[in-house]
Order: structure tokens, then C-alpha cells, then sequence
């Protein structure tokens, strides 16, 4: 897979999502403006091209990135903004330009709203484009769709391999699991961030569109990966 392929962005309709989270029996409705999805999860070709770094086990460079933490993620996210030239979503203060320890509001970062430049998705933004339209836990046969413990030989594959959903974004269930730009639940879990999306050491149950995880933004973990984003006008 050539970069242009691997950085391949769709573009994803305005729509309505209800979040759902059921530890807490709680469910709220979101409102979408359209934005940008790219089709695959960040490669380690990719990441490495940008970074000079291959996190992850895999020995192949086609597979998502793994092992890479949220604060990894946004800083990929910037310097890629600034490799092709659009403005940076992610300003950072004294806190947020070391290795992601701040624990003050924001954790030392601030998303700039009106940037054209890479970003992660919200969690709104992931399950609505996971979703595709479709009502579902999942937007196909699971087998046909995603690498996950039942057929992934508990291990990462290419990103690409099985069908896509229905607006053409691959592997937005199973392979890795994706980090968003959400708190989960700051009350209760302070600055841990919103994982989604299942991956290839999941069972079935884990690999659906409204199941949300969460991790502490500075974990690295072998199945947690993530794809780009961009709003619309950038």
C-alpha cells in the first residue's frame, strides 16, 4: 500500500449518534457536523515516515500501529499537519510538551476547532462513521469485517484485509483498538481517554459500534492503535 492509500480520507456525512455507556446505564444524544475519516488505521509505515519510529510487534510495516500511546497519537497528529502543510489542531503548554504527565484540566492540551490539520476523532465522531448508516452492533458479519480473537490467531494484520463498511472505511471493528480525543469519565477515571472499536485479541462481545474502553493517555498497549481525522474546510 502506497502513503497515498495509507493516508486516504472519506469523507463522512452530518448525522445524530446516541453514546451509551453501560456501566454507568447512561445515554446521550450528539449532534455531528461532517468531517473527514481516513479509510485505515494509522500504518507503522506511516507512523515511522513521521516519527523515525516503529512501535508494535508486528514485523510487517502494513499493519496498524500499535503500542502507541493517545499523547503519541496527537503528536503524530500535528506533525503530520505540519509535514503537509495545514495548521495543527493541538496546542500544547508547559505540561503537555513533556511526556504527557500533566494532570491539570485539558492535561496540557487544547484542540483548536478551527484548525484544517489532522486530529483524532471524537467518539461520536468514530461510532457514527462506524456505524455507516447502519443500526446494528456491527455494520456486517463480524468474520467478513474484522480480525478478532476468533479469527485473528491472536495477532495484528494489514490493515485493509476484510470488507469496509458501507462508506469505505476498513477495520473500524477488531485489528486495534482506536483512541479518541474524549474523557471518559473525568469524575471517576480523571484524564483517562476513550478507546473504541474492539481488537484482535477481543471476543465478539468487545467488537461492536457502541462499546467504549478507556486507558490513561500516557499506556502504551499491544492492541491500541489509531486513525486520523480532519473537519471539514480543512
Amino acid at each position: 500500500m502506497n502513503e497515498g492509500a495509507e493516508n486516504e480520507m472519506v469523507a463522512v456525512p452530518s448525522g445524530r449518534v446516541t453514546l451509551s455507556d453501560r456501566r454507568t446505564e447512561r445515554s446521550w444524544p450528539v449532534e455531528i457536523a461532517p468531517y473527514r475519516l481516513a479509510a485505515f488505521q494509522v500504518t507503522r509505515a506511516l507512523y515511522a515516515r513521521i516519527t523515525g519510529e516503529r512501535p508494535g510487534t508486528s514485523p510487517g510495516d502494513g499493519s496498524p500501529v500499535e503500542g502507541v500511546s493517545w499523547w503519541d497519537a496527537v503528536r503524530f497528529c500535528n506533525a503530520l499537519s505540519q509535514r503537509d502543510g495545514f495548521a495543527p489542531a493541538y496546542h500544547f503548554d508547559a505540561e503537555g510538551e513533556g511526556e504527557g504527565e500533566g494532570e491539570g484540566e485539558g492535561e496540557g492540551i487544547e484542540w483548536d476547532p478551527s484548525a484544517d490539520g489532522y486530529r483524532l476523532p471524537t467518539e461520536a465522531e468514530w461510532e457514527h462513521a462506524c456505524r455507516a448508516g447502519t443500526s446494528g452492533p456491527r455494520y456486517g458479519p463480524l468474520d467478513e469485517i474484522a480480525w478478532y480473537r476468533g479469527n485473528s490467531h491472536e495477532r495484528v494484520h494489514d490493515v485493509g484485509g476484510k470488507r469496509p463498511n458501507p462508506w469505505g472505511l476498513y477495520d473500524m471493528l477488531g485489528n486495534v483498538w482506536e483512541w479518541c480525543w474524549d474523557v471518559y469519565d473525568a469524575e471517576v477515571y480523571g484524564t483517562y481517554r476513550v478507546l473504541r472499536g474492539g481488537g484482535w485479541f477481543d471476543e465478539h462481545w468487545s467488537c461492536r459500534a457502541s462499546v467504549r474502553r478507556r486507558s490513561h493517555p500516557t499506556f502504551r498497549v499491544d492492541d491500541v492503535g489509531f486513525r486520523i481525522a480532519r473537519s471539514v474546510g480543512g
